[in-house]
């Protein structure tokens, strides 16, 4: 039973924080699976054990490192977060079935499927949240708010890994933010 709630959590964890930013949950999923070498952090089953190979690492690396500049450089943050509208929710399904892989009486589909939604709810979420942004702060608030986007990724994925429920209810609490930040700038922007 517990295992059960903590592959869900992990799953849910990872799959969340690919929304905001797909690569670093991949990335960090990728090399739990490599390291430590004799006894990794993370048993992928196939076909999912190919994230951990060493190309696999490489690219999911480099991916990185273009996400994260495309998403600090305001106008080409939006072009990427069209991009991404594709990327993001499937590295949460390829996320979340590779981490629930533990709990067998979850079909494959159901998995993929859950990942997709939970990734591409929280990239809906950050896609309405960023044009507020943008206006707010006539752009120069979006390399701020891209770094703080990339951080909760980072924690979120860390904790996913580490202790998955704490994960669950971190990325809970942030998309609960985001989600009154937002309907009170669509308040706001009612009165004016």
């Amino acid at each position: 039973m517990i295992e059960a709630i903590t592959g869900l959590s992990t799953a849910f964890g990872l799959s969340g924080s690919a929304g905001l930013n797909a690569y670093i949950p991949l990335l960090l999923v990728a090399l739990a699976a490599r390291f430590p070498m004799g006894d990794p952090l993370v048993k992928l089953q196939p076909p999912y054990d190919l994230m951990g190979s060493w190309w696999a690492i490489g690219l999911l690396a480099i991916l990185l490192v273009v996400e994260i500049v495309a998403d600090k450089i305001p106008a080409v943050d939006t072009v990427n977060d069209g991009i991404q509208t594709f990327v993001r929710p499937a590295a949460g399904a390829i996320l979340f079935a590779g981490s629930a892989n533990v709990i067998t009486d979850i079909h494959p589909i159901l998995a993929l499927g859950a990942g997709l939604l939970v990734a591409g709810g929280v990239h809906a979420t950050k896609t309405a949240a960023r044009p507020v942004v943008t206006v707010t702060t006539a752009g120069v608030g979006n390399p701020i708010v891209s770094t703080l986007e990339d951080i909760v990724a980072l924690v979120v994925s860390v904790l996913a890994l580490v202790l998955p429920i704490i994960a669950a209810l971190l990325l809970f609490g942030f998309l609960v933010f985001l989600a009154v930040m937002l309907r009170r700038w669509r308040r706001r922007r009612m009165v004016v």
